[in-house]
């Protein structure tokens, strides 16, 4: 597409496409926004004034079809996620898709097979951020061999700072007619992990259900099916073991992070503080190391995206292809605690 404006159309326009992706495609050059359609269309004409969007659709179709858009974000919930993604491709437009990718890996296998039969067009996922500013400099030194044979990983994560309100209505997340097979922060997680040590071989989970009924938005009570808690072990390549705790409840525990020990090092991330330290054989106490301001890349998912649609880059963070390696991981989870057993993770 060379230099020539990028007109795009928004499908949803929730909180991280208000606050992320319409500031982030602000700040590109030639980028025209040119319609929205919300959950309502007075949500929708909400957005529209208050970021300039020209024109406002009561059906997302609309924006799909639209001759005058070239790409869209869709920045809706899970469930959405594969009809609204083919049906873009299927149109000519290139896609930024929100994450999770979809409700499940067959989901998400539908949408890498769509992307595959445009490959003029881009197909991206909003990247997992938390790691985003380590993530070059933890590569490069397990690549370097800074621990040796990796051989366990710790990973906490947690989206809970204070106690289980059991009077909160049912959110989108724990709704698994909306979220599918993904539970809490997992496959964001999971989706940094990919980009230090490779996807999982196999996996073992439990989970519990803080409270097992909550109201929708209709004041209705409903079933809650999504966990606020899960424990995950994980065999990773070269039989390294995981454990993944990913939690709403653990109230008060410390911040996001990852252990990483090897048989000649370790390595620790600290993802709130955005600070990596480790110790080598023969040194007594973990150090921080300093990441060069170059490496500390950041967000740049728009653009990324705009590069890409504009043949200047090749979207690395995130492909389809890594979207469909995490939910395959989500499945595997969802299987092992549907049949109390370890479960294989089907490869790409």
């Amino acid at each position: 597409m060379t230099d020539k404006p990028i007109r795009l159309g928004f499908i949803g326009a929730g909180r991280n496409t208000r606050e992320r992706h319409i500031p982030g495609f602000q700040k590109q050059p030639g980028v025209e926004f040119v319609t929205v359609a919300n959950r309502s269309r007075e949500s929708g004409e909400r957005v529209a004034k208050e970021f300039g969007i020209r024109r406002v659709e009561a059906d997302w179709r609309a924006v799909v079809s639209a001759p005058d858009v070239d790409a869209i974000c869709i920045g809706t919930w899970p469930y959405t996620h594969c009809e609204m993604t083919i049906a873009a491709l299927a149109a000519g437009k290139h896609v930024l898709c929100e994450a999770r990718m979809a409700m499940n890996a067959a989901e998400g296998r539908r949408m890498l097979e769509a992307s595959r039969k445009a490959p003029q067009l881009v197909a991206q996922l909003v990247p997992s951020p938390p790691t985003l500013e380590i993530d070059a400099t933890l590569k490069a030194l397990l690549a370097d061999g800074y621990v040796g044979e990796v051989l366990a990983v710790e990973l906490a994560a947690t989206r809970q700072p204070s106690f289980v309100d059991r009077d909160a209505p049912l959110h989108w997340r724990q709704d698994v007619t909306r979220s599918g097979h993904n539970i809490l922060n997992m496959g964001i997680w999971y989706e940094a992990m990919i980009r230090w040590l490779g996807p999982a071989r196999r996996v073992s989970a439990m989970a519990k259900v803080a409270v097992p009924r909550r109201r929708d938005e209709r004041g209705e009570l409903r079933d809650v099916k999504v966990p606020d808690h899960v424990d995950i072990l994980a065999t990773l390549a070269g039989d390294a073991v995981a454990h993944m705790r990913f939690s709403a409840v653990t109230a008060l525990s410390p911040g996001n992070e990852v252990w990483i020990f090897g048989a000649d090092g370790t390595l620790r991330l600290e993802a709130d503080a955005k600070r990596l330290s480790g110790a080598r054989r023969g040194e007594r106490e973990l150090r921080e190391i300093p990441i060069p301001a170059e490496r500390r890349v950041g967000w740049r998912v728009e653009e990324e995206f705009v590069n890409a649609v504009r043949g200047r880059e090749k979207v690395s963070h995130t492909t389809f292809e890594d979207g469909v390696r995490y939910m395959e991981f989500t499945d595997a989870v969802a299987n092992s605690l549907a049949e109390g057993r370890t479960v294989e993770v089907a490869a790409l």
